[in-house]
């Protein structure tokens, strides 16, 4: 098959790969699209390894046609239209992964706009409504609300009947936020997010914040968070390291909690695709939710659609597509 390999110099290349094996429990897929995730973007320059045991092909979902089955899968069959949440391998032609990370492709989409699904509404569903344990009326903080996950967070919050307040780093980004269903916003640019927040979620505080920017971001964060407030961390785009005030954290029984979704083994992540399916996929089918897809690349085009990734100016995801 043809997969993206990373070159000595990271230079991202279209080329022969060897085909995947397939393991008791897993499915073939034939990848019709694939998307970009900042994590991808870490890999290729060697601060993101895979999981021991995940190919070493960047990719971390994918959508495509079933061509082939091990002997235990029961949950899907050839010729059924899939996506998936992978460890690794969705820049490639062919990819295989255990069918409990596979979903069926939401009634109405095309396979393209499938591909934006998996990562993102995993990541999304994980940390809001498992590690933060999200109810219905709690008020969410959600930096970087206009990216894959952001867009993604932003209407399951809608859906499941939470405001949310979003930061982003334009006007044009926190409009189409808005459109999307968060109730406010703020500019990054503009300085400091925390009095804006705090007019949203009023003197009893906010309820969760969930944060891809980590460490610039601590002491507003646990600021802005009411009494039983969760801060989830799922990035660290800003830095790792920070004072904290614990005293802060007691008196306000605060959680902090730290989450990545790759590592985590195939239980938890198929835990996490059967609520997709069970509670969020319904809702796509009926158009409450949609894929936001801010651009489509070839997938021999990689590099360029990384590079665009990078400039920080996309809305949702940016799709990578075999056809």
């Amino acid at each position: 098959m043809k997969a993206i390999t990373v070159g000595e110099d990271s230079s991202l290349d279209w080329s022969n790969f060897p085909d995947p094996e397939l393991k008791q429990g897993e499915v073939l897929i034939e990848v019709s699209a694939s998307a970009i995730n900042r994590a991808d973007l870490m890999q290729r320059r060697g601060l993101y390894p895979p999981p021991a045991g995940a190919s070493p092909i960047l990719g971390l979902e994918c959508s495509g046609i079933v061509t082939q089955v091990s002997e235990t899968v029961d949950r899907f069959k050839e010729g059924d239209p899939v996506c998936a949440l992978l460890a690794g391998g969705g820049y490639a032609q062919k990819v295989a992964v255990d069918q409990g990370s596979v979903l069926p492709v939401p009634a109405g989409l095309t396979l393209l706009e499938a591909a934006s699904l998996p990562e993102v509404y995993a990541t999304a569903w994980l940390n809001l409504f498992i590690e933060a344990g999200l109810r219905p009326g709690e008020k969410v903080i959600l930096h970087a609300g206009a990216s894959g996950v952001g867009t993604a967070a932003i209407q399951l919050c809608k859906a499941f009947g939470s405001p949310s307040f979003v930061t982003a780093g334009s006007e044009e980004k926190l409009d189409f936020c808005r459109s999307l269903g968060a109730t406010d916003g703020f500019n990054r640019h503009d300085g400091s997010f925390l009095q804006a927040a705090k007019a949203f979620s009023g003197a009893v505080g906010a309820d969760v914040v969930l944060d891809p920017v980590g460490g610039a971001y601590l002491e507003d964060n646990l600021n802005v968070l009411g009494l039983y407030g969760r801060l989830v961390l799922i990035g660290l785009m800003g830095g790792s390291n920070r004072e904290i005030n614990l005293g802060q954290l007691m008196v306000k029984r605060l959680r902090v909690i730290g989450s990545t979704l790759r590592a985590r083994s195939l239980m938890e992540k198929a835990a996490i695709i059967k609520d997709l399916q069970e509670q969020v996929w319904p809702k796509i089918a009926e158009g409450e939710i949609r894929p936001v897809i801010d651009k489509v690349f070839p997938m021999q085009a990689a590099a360029e659609a990384q590079d665009w990734v990078a400039t920080d100016q996309t809305i949702g995801k940016v799709v990578l597509t075999n056809s």
